[in-house]
């Protein structure tokens, strides 16, 4: 038997890793996708107390009755909503983040959460490491200084590489567990003010009070454990909810699971499924999976759903992926439904409306990073006024967006068409 040396042991350890890596990654890019479907879409109304069993069963999670909602446009209004919030608090502060960028709009954030540190608010930050990697952690020497608590969700680690690819996505604030503000929008100045001919992204935020701001604070818990090893409990946190708002909302957290199912997945498929009248979509990164598809076109040419999207036009942050996007026009518009492209900035709001009365805010995007490998957060929120309120806003940008046809689609030109081969590559990591 021929003698193994120190080399050649050495070069097959390498080539055994080499091939692990070349495996992983390409179940990454091209592991089947699971397909789902509604076994029997639900009957009845969108509103009845049968419904809204099965939705609370299906999705894991509890309406909450006694719930207000602001919706928050753009980052002029949220930022200073969040603000405001923050210098107001007297017990604790949780803030959960993908992205978190240096800039003005952070400075006086960190700057408002130290001063609340020092004055014995307990102040507790959990960043993405990846969302937020260029954001070193001596940018929050003062607040750690002043007793504030930075954390950073899945660090990249040697140890940690099986789960690299599971983000948190969340962006979230609970003050005194009493105010709770959620959405899509993270922490950065692109948010806030424009550069040069780009102006400032397109977005929405809302502020949640009452009984659901418990259930958005058990999201915060969740990944706050992983980050920090520590279980947050107690009044302080957890407060009896005085407020009376009229809102029914249900909190609906999402992780990965190994089969791909999620409660994000479940939530959308639902209501979609369970649409008679209208589904309107705005999201930033349009690429729902064959099941997501195939459930609008069966709601139009079987039941008559009117199917509206809202994508981002060409200021859109991720030229592939909007090229990905784009290739998954043709059966929607085919089928009937109507997709157009927002102009003036980046569009970065994500919100379902189903029939006026059912609406689904929160950090989820229709794609598969929020359906399989993120984690999320989702409100859906059963009221006529925030549903109106929502529908206002659609109409408003869909008078400042272009409108694609099915004609115009197929016209496309062979260099679109070839960057969105290159995007399908990658389109299961988007």
């Amino acid at each position: 038997m021929p003698e193994i040396t120190d080399s050649t042991a050495v070069r097959i350890i390498a080539t055994l890793c080499v091939f692990a890596v070349t495996f992983y990654l390409f179940l990454a890019l091209f592991q089947p996708a699971l397909q789902y479907k509604i076994a029997a879409p639900p009957d009845g109304s969108l509103t009845s107390q049968e419904f809204l069993r099965m939705l609370e069963a299906l999705a894991d999670a509890k309406i909450n009755y006694r719930t207000s909602i602001d919706v928050l446009n753009n980052g002029e209004n949220y930022y200073k909503a969040e603000l405001e919030a923050i210098r107001s608090a007297r017990r604790n502060i949780n803030l959960e983040a993908y992205i978190f960028q240096r800039g003005k709009l952070t400075r006086e954030l960190v700057d408002a959460l130290t001063e609340r540190a020092r004055a014995g608010v307990r102040v507790n930050l959990l960043l993405d490491a990846v969302g937020s990697f260029l954001t070193p952690k001596r940018y929050f020497k003062q607040l750690q200084q002043a007793g504030g608590h930075v954390e950073w969700y899945h660090p990249l680690r040697w140890y940690t590489w099986p789960r690299y690819n599971n983000r948190t996505h969340r962006e979230l604030i609970i003050i005194d567990g009493e105010t709770a503000f959620v959405g899509g929008a993270g922490f950065a100045d692109h948010w806030l003010d424009g550069k040069g001919k780009a102006k400032r992204w397109r977005d929405v935020m809302f502020r949640v009070q009452g009984e659901a701001v418990s259930s958005l604070q058990s999201t915060f818990a969740e990944n706050w454990l992983e980050g920090s090893g520590e279980i947050i409990t107690g009044a302080d946190y957890f407060p009896f909810a005085k407020h009376d708002g009229s809102a029914a909302a249900m909190v609906v957290n999402s992780e990965p699971s190994l089969g791909g199912s999620t409660r994000a997945r479940i939530l959308f498929q639902t209501l979609l499924a369970s649409a008679k009248q209208s589904i309107h979509v705005t999201t930033p990164y349009f690429l729902p999976d064959k099941s997501i598809r195939d459930e609008m076109v069966k709601a139009i040419k079987e039941r008559g759903v009117e199917i509206r999207i809202l994508c981002p036009g060409k200021h859109s942050d991720h030229y592939l992926t909007r090229r990905s996007s784009r290739r998954l026009y043709g059966d929607l518009l085919a089928a009937g439904a109507k997709i157009y492209e927002y102009k003036p900035s980046m569009l970065h709001a994500k919100v379902l409306a189903v029939d006026g009365t059912w609406s689904v805010i929160g950090s989820t995007n229709l794609d598969n990073r929020s359906f399989g490998l993120n984690d999320e957060v989702n409100v859906a929120i059963m009221n006529q006024g925030v549903a109106k309120r929502l529908e206002q806003d659609f109409e408003n940008d869909l008078a400042d967006s272009e409108q694609i046809t099915y004609e115009q689609w197929k016209k496309r030109s062979i260099i679109e068409r070839t960057a969105e081969m290159l995007g399908w590559l990658i389109e299961r990591q988007q």
